[in-house]
């Protein structure tokens, strides 16, 4: 065995594993053969049903439609100080001060008074489970200075989440003109939040206390308590918006969003989202692909002959009763020509039912070869003849 073949099969034995983020395209069609021509028969004005792993649309109506969102606009905030704690630029014990301009919400609150201190953690709770519209002020204050500064990072984040037609202009969603959004839009705003695992320690709570018992909670989401596998996310109400919901639930590896805007009564908007959640539950499951084993492939005029190449596990939204027609074909070309940059696409895998394409994962190259130069070729040469001599 040559030098030039030790030193490759020792640089690939030491190739670490690291993850890439999944880059899943799911076509419609499965999805659509499912949902085509069913009528949920809701009350609420627009309903939008959002699988969360894949942002997959599987049920609307009227989703489009720009609405008052009353307190659902909270989701926003939570998302914001979620990802503030994640960052570790703020943390859970962290204390905020309540100002004249918080205490003067109104609406629902818990009563925060001027000057009084609570937790990042203690306010997180407030505004989750009772949508205290105080406490969602203060924090706006104590991260971004002032109410408005912070709804501006608002608007930037929707205007970074695709949410183009959302226009905030207050933190609370209390009744302002131009404050707006849609079903669709809260169902993706509401994917985002999904992803700080941090959240579900407020939003499954049933029943809490604050300043040490003195102020008893209860959630205003009535489906944590008494809809099956329901883990969030925020209600809505004011007399113009009237009842309005963002309701996530999560079953086996199926995550749902169902998001319903301007129903009539508050029974209503929870029992749009109950018919929205029973219908995803019922018709559809979420197939892991797992991470795909992979051919290396050979590289053309490369320093090492050979790619090694990663493909990341991903989750497809599939019909249900159809995960086990799932077929996975990978297409490759024959060689590459270097040089060849780490993360550079060079293939897919295709996963298909009855010969229909329903998703597709990109392979990716999964380190940098450079291309041979005159040198390169001297040594090898040179490595080769010490080592048969």
């Amino acid at each position: 065995m040559n030098l030039v073949t030790v030193l490759k099969k020792s640089l690939c034995a030491g190739l670490l594993c690291f993850l890439l983020l999944p880059s899943v395209y799911a076509a419609r069609t499965d999805i659509a053969a499912v949902s085509t021509g069913v009528a949920l028969s809701l009350s609420g004005t627009s309903a939008c049903l959002m699988e969360a792993s894949t942002g997959e649309v599987i049920y609307e109506q009227n989703a489009d439609e720009r609405l008052e969102p009353a307190s659902v606009t909270k989701i926003m905030p939570l998302l914001l100080i979620c990802e503030a704690l994640d960052e570790g630029t703020l943390t859970p014990e962290e204390t905020v001060t309540g100002s004249e301009h918080a205490a003067s919400m109104g609406g629902s609150q818990i009563w925060l008074e001027v000057g009084e201190q609570m937790s990042v953690s203690d306010m997180l709770k407030a505004m989750v489970v009772v949508s205290a519209n105080d406490c969602t002020v203060a924090m706006a204050e104590h991260l971004a200075g002032s109410e408005e500064a912070f709804v501006a990072r608002m608007n930037k984040r929707a205007e970074e989440l695709g949410m183009t037609n959302t226009h905030f202009v207050n933190a609370t969603g209390l009744p302002v003109e131009g404050h707006f959004t849609t079903a669709r839009d809260i169902a993706r705003m509401t994917r985002e939040l999904l992803k700080h695992e941090r959240i579900f320690e407020y939003t499954g709570i049933w029943m809490d206390s604050l300043r040490g018992g003195a102020m008893g909670l209860t959630n205003t989401n009535k489906l944590v308590r008494f809809y099956p596998g329901a883990n969030g996310m925020k209600t809505g109400y004011t007399d113009s918006a009237k009842y309005c919901l963002s309701a996530t639930a999560k079953r086996d590896k199926l995550q749902l969003i169902a998001t319903v805007m301007k129903a009539p009564t508050s029974d209503e908007r929870f029992s749009d989202a109950k018919k929205l959640l029973d219908f995803g539950f019922a018709n559809f499951s979420v197939y892991e692909t797992g991470e795909a084993a992979l051919p290396e492939l050979a590289v053309k005029g490369g320093v090492r002959a050979k790619m090694p190449l990663v493909c990341s596990a991903s989750e497809i939204l599939v019909a249900k009763g159809r995960e086990k027609q799932i077929e996975a074909v990978t297409e490759l070309p024959d060689s590459l020509t270097a040089p060849v940059e780490k993360g550079t696409v060079v293939g897919k895998v295709l996963y298909r039912i009855n010969g229909e394409t329903i998703a597709e994962t990109e392979i990716l190259c999964a380190e940098s070869i450079r291309r041979m130069t005159f040198w390169d070729v001297i040594k090898r040469m040179l490595a080769d003849t010490f080592v048969l001599n």
